[in-house]
C-alpha cells in the first residue's frame, strides 16, 4: 500500500531516499470491509488519511435518522473530519467504507513534523486545501442554485470515474434530492 501512496507524492513532489523513509516511518496501514466505519460521531479524528485502494463517504445523520453526504473518496483522495482533527473537538461526522478499502493513516502531529521537515509537502498540502475549499464553494453554489437535474448533471461531469461505484440513493443523499426524483430525473434523461 505504501507504493501507490508514494507513487502519489512523487507524482506530485521530489523527495530524497531520507524524506521517503521519514514519511514511510509514520504511516499506518488500515483496511476496511465494506460497511466498516473509519470514523464516528463523537470521536475525536486524529489523522490524514489517504485512500490507497476503495471507495468511502463521510456523512452525517440527522434526527430523523436521514442520511446526509458530505463527500466521497476513492483512490488517490485524502479523507477525515478536519474540524475534529484541527480543534481536537469530538466529530460531527462518520465515514465509513463503500467499498473494501485500504488507506494510510498519519496521526496529526507526525504529520504536521512531516510538513516542517519536508517544505515541498507543505507546499503540495496547501495546494490540496486550497483546491478542497474551491470543491466546497463549488458544491455551496450547486446546492443553493441549481435544479435537481443540473445537480445530478454536475454529479455525473466531476465524478464520472466513481459514479458508477455509488449507490443511487446515496447520490441522491449527497446532492441533496430523495432517491425517488433522481430516479424520476433518470428516467426523463434517459428517454431525450
Amino acid at each position: 500500500m505504501f507504493e501507490i501512496f508514494l507513487k502519489y507524492l512523487t507524482d506530485k513532489i521530489e523527495l530524497s531516499d531520507q524524506e521517503i523513509q521519514l514519511i514511510e516511518s509514520v504511516c499506518k496501514l488500515k483496511k476496511l470491509r465494506k460497511k466498516q466505519f473509519l470514523s464516528q460521531e463523537g470521536e475525536v479524528w486524529h489523522y490524514n488519511a489517504f485512500i490507497c485502494r476503495g471507495l468511502v463517504k463521510t456523512f452525517s445523520i440527522a434526527e430523523n435518522g436521514t442520511e446526509h453526504i458530505i463527500n466521497f473518496a476513492p483512490e488517490n483522495y485524502w479523507t477525515g473530519d478536519r474540524e475534529s482533527l484541527i480543534n481536537g473537538t469530538p466529530s460531527r461526522l462518520n465515514i465509513d467504507a463503500i467499498e473494501p478499502t485500504e488507506l494510510i493513516l498519519i496521526e496529526k502531529a507526525d504529520f504536521e513534523k512531516l510538513c516542517v521537515e519536508i517544505p515541498q509537502l507543505n507546499q503540495m498540502v496547501n495546494q490540496i486545501i486550497q483546491k478542497s475549499f474551491i470543491v466546497s464553494q463549488g458544491r455551496i453554489l450547486a446546492n443553493i442554485s441549481f435544479t435537481a437535474e443540473e445537480k445530478y448533471q454536475n454529479f455525473l461531469e466531476k465524478y464520472p470515474h466513481i459514479v458508477n461505484r455509488i449507490p443511487q440513493h446515496m447520490i441522491a443523499s449527497y446532492i441533496g434530492i430523495t432517491p425517488e426524483t433522481l430516479t424520476r430525473l433518470r428516467r426523463n434523461m434517459f428517454r431525450k
